[in-house]
C-alpha cells in the first residue's frame, strides 16, 4: 500500500478551505449521545403537601370545581409573581418560552431558578431552539446543575452559534424549521401556573429600551392547572424536545460560575430605579396576597398537540388549539379581540364582518404600523381594513408613544416606544381566552401554542376595561373611513382631537409592509 504525502493529495485543497470553513462555523458542535428520561407532573397528593399547593387549595376551597384566575397586565408584577413562584417552589418547578432575552430581569429571572436548584426543586427549562440560538454555553451551565435540566425544542444540530448562521443552516430545511414552539408557561409545585404572552428579557417586564411591550399573562390556580401540567408534561417528554447538552458541552459545576455572573450583574444594578421599584413590588407580595384579588370561574385549558411542528403541510382546523377555540365560543353580542399582530386573512375577515353584519359589536385592537416590531405582518393586515370597517367592525392601533404612564391599565409604561404584545379575546360578558397565540395564519396554522379559556364576568369586566384603555385616544389611533372609501386615524395629542390622513409609521415600515404585500407572505405570517 502506497503511504501518501502531503505532496501527493489533491491540489484542489485550497480551493476547499472556504467551503469547509463553512461547514464549520455551521457545525458548531455536533449532536452527542446523551440519556433522555421521560418526566411527569407531581401527583396531588404530593401537590397538596408543598407550601404553594396548600395555599391554592385553601383558595379554592369555597369554590368547588372552579378556577381562580387573576390578569398579569403590568410588567413589574408579571415579574414579581413569577419570581415569588421560584422563590416559593419546594418541588418542581416547570419554565416553557420561546425567547430568552439577555438583560437584567433574564439574569433576575434564572438567578431565582437557580437558587430554587439549590433548595432541592426539580426545575424544567423547555425552550423553542430559536430562543437558544446564540445562548448555548448560558443553557448548558444551567443544565449542569444536577437538580435543573434544558432542553430545546425543534433543535437543528448545526448553525447554533448566532442568527446568521442559523439562517444559513435552516434554508435546506426551511418547509420544516420555520415552524416553531410559541408556548409560554411557568408552573410551580403544579400548583399555580401563569399562562400569556410573554417570554423572557426586559422589554416583558418594563424594563427595556428603548421599547416595552405592553402584554398580559393569567395567573391560574385550581383544576385548570392539571391540565396546563399536561401540556407541558406532553411537550417536554415528545421526540422534538431535545437536551441542551446533546449540542453544547460545559464542565460540570459550570452553574457555579454562571450563579456567580448572574450575581456580579445584578449587583452593578442593585441601585437602579427599576430594581428599586421591583423590590418594593416584591415586599408587598410577599407581606400579602400573591395577587390582589382572583376571579373564580370554569377554565379550560388548550394547547396544540406538540407534533404539529413535525407534520407535513397544514393540519385540519379541527386539530389546532385554534379550531378548539373557536369552536367553543359564539359571540352572541360582543366581541373584543386583542392581538399584537393581526393578520384575518380572507376567510377570517369574512367571518368578522358577518358577525358585525349581524349586531355582534366587534373590536380589535393591534398595533399600528409605527408600533409594530415586525411590519411585515402589518403589511399582510392593512388590505383587509376597508372592509372590515365598512361591515362595523372598531379598529384600534396601537401608538409607539403615548400619554399615560405607569398606571396604564394596559400596561405600558412611561411615553418610550412601545408595542402591543397580548394576546387575548372577550367574548359576550362571560368568556375570556389569554394565551400565546397571535390571530394570525403562523399562530393557526405553523406554530405550537397554548392558552386558558375561562368563563367568569368578572375577569371579562376587568380586562374590557384594560381593552378600554388601550383603545382610548390616549394610546391608540382609531381607524375611520370617510365616504369617499378614505382610510383616517384618529387619536389625542395634549388633550386634542387629532386627525390623520396618511398612516403614521417611517418609510422603512411602509417600505417593508409594501413588500410583505408584494411578495404575497401572508400565509407564512
Amino acid at each position: 500500500m502506497m503511504a501518501t504525502s502531503e505532496a501527493s493529495r489533491p491540489a484542489c485543497g485550497p480551493r476547499l478551505a472556504p467551503l469547509l470553513a463553512v461547514f464549520l462555523l455551521l457545525a458548531g458542535c455536533a449532536a452527542a449521545p446523551l440519556p433522555r428520561d421521560h418526566a411527569t407532573a407531581l401527583p396531588p397528593w404530593e401537590v397538596a403537601e408543598t407550601r404553594l399547593g396548600g395555599w391554592a387549595a385553601e383558595q379554592a376551597e369555597a369554590h368547588p370545581g372552579q378556577s381562580g384566575l387573576a390578569l398579569l397586565a403590568n410588567g413589574k408584577d408579571a415579574f414579581a409573581v413569577r419570581g415569588l413562584l421560584a422563590a416559593r417552589a419546594e418541588r418542581r418547578l416547570d419554565i416553557q418560552t420561546y425567547l430568552m432575552g439577555d438583560g437584567l430581569t433574564t439574569w433576575a429571572l434564572l438567578a431565582r431558578v437557580l437558587d430554587a436548584a439549590e433548595r432541592g426543586v426539580e426545575v424544567r427549562l423547555l425552550i423553542d431552539d430559536i430562543g437558544a440560538v446564540g445562548q448555548g454555553e448560558r443553557l448548558a451551565a444551567l443544565d449542569s446543575h444536577p437538580n435543573l435540566q434544558v432542553r430545546v425544542y425543534h433543535p437543528l444540530p448545526v448553525g447554533r452559534a448566532n442568527l446568521a448562521t442559523r439562517v444559513l443552516a435552516t434554508l435546506p430545511v426551511l418547509s420544516r424549521h420555520h415552524r416553531r414552539m410559541h408556548n409560554k408557561l411557568w408552573i410551580a409545585d403544579n400548583a399555580l401556573a401563569i399562562a400569556g404572552g410573554r417570554n423572557l428579557g426586559d422589554e416583558y417586564y418594563s424594563a427595556g429600551e428603548p421599547r416595552n411591550f405592553a402584554d398580559l399573562d393569567l395567573l391560574a390556580l385550581g383544576p385548570v392547572v392539571t391540565p396546563l401540567s399536561m401540556s407541558f408534561d406532553l411537550y417536554w417528554n415528545h421526540g422534538l424536545a431535545q437536551p441542551v447538552g446533546r449540542y453544547h458541552r460545559v464542565a460540570p459545576g459550570t452553574w457555579r460560575t454562571q450563579r456567580e455572573e448572574f450575581a456580579a450583574r445584578l449587583a452593578e444594578e442593585h441601585d437602579s430605579d427599576y430594581f428599586s421599584s421591583l423590590r418594593q413590588r416584591h415586599e408587598e407580595r410577599e407581606r400579602n396576597r400573591l395577587v390582589d384579588a382572583l376571579h373564580w370561574g370554569r377554565a379550560e385549558a388548550l394547547w396544540d398537540p406538540p407534533g404539529k411542528l413535525a407534520r407535513r403541510g397544514r393540519p385540519a382546523l379541527a386539530e389546532t388549539m385554534a379550531g378548539q377555540l373557536w369552536a367553543r365560543v359564539a359571540p352572541e353580542a360582543r366581541l373584543s379581540l386583542v392581538s399584537a399582530y393581526f393578520v384575518p386573512t380572507a376567510e377570517g375577515s369574512r367571518l368578522l364582518q358577518g358577525l358585525a353584519e349581524s349586531g355582534v359589536e366587534v373590536e380589535v385592537v393591534t398595533n399600528s404600523l409605527e408600533a409594530t416590531d415586525v411590519p411585515v405582518v402589518h403589511g399582510a393586515y392593512m388590505p383587509y381594513r376597508r372592509a372590515l370597517l365598512e361591515s362595523g367592525v372598531a379598529l384600534f392601533e396601537l401608538r409607539a408613544e403615548h400619554d399615560n404612564g405607569e398606571g396604564a391599565g394596559i400596561g405600558v409604561p412611561g411615553t418610550s416606544a412601545s408595542a402591543l404584545h397580548i394576546k387575548a379575546l372577550a367574548v359576550d360578558d362571560d368568556t375570556i381566552f389569554v394565551g400565546s397565540p397571535n390571530a394570525d395564519p403562523r399562530s393557526v396554522w405553523w406554530n405550537s401554542e397554548v392558552g386558558v379559556l375561562a368563563k367568569s364576568e368578572s375577569l371579562v369586566r376587568e380586562f374590557r376595561e384594560l381593552v378600554e384603555v388601550g383603545a382610548s385616544p390616549a394610546q391608540s389611533y382609531r381607524v375611520t373611513l370617510d365616504d369617499e372609501g378614505r382610510l383616517g386615524w384618529e387619536t389625542r395629542h395634549d388633550d386634542e382631537v387629532v386627525h390623520l390622513s396618511r398612516e403614521p409609521g417611517g418609510p422603512w415600515r411602509h417600505a417593508n409592509a409594501w413588500l410583505s404585500r408584494l411578495l404575497r407572505l401572508e400565509r407564512w405570517l
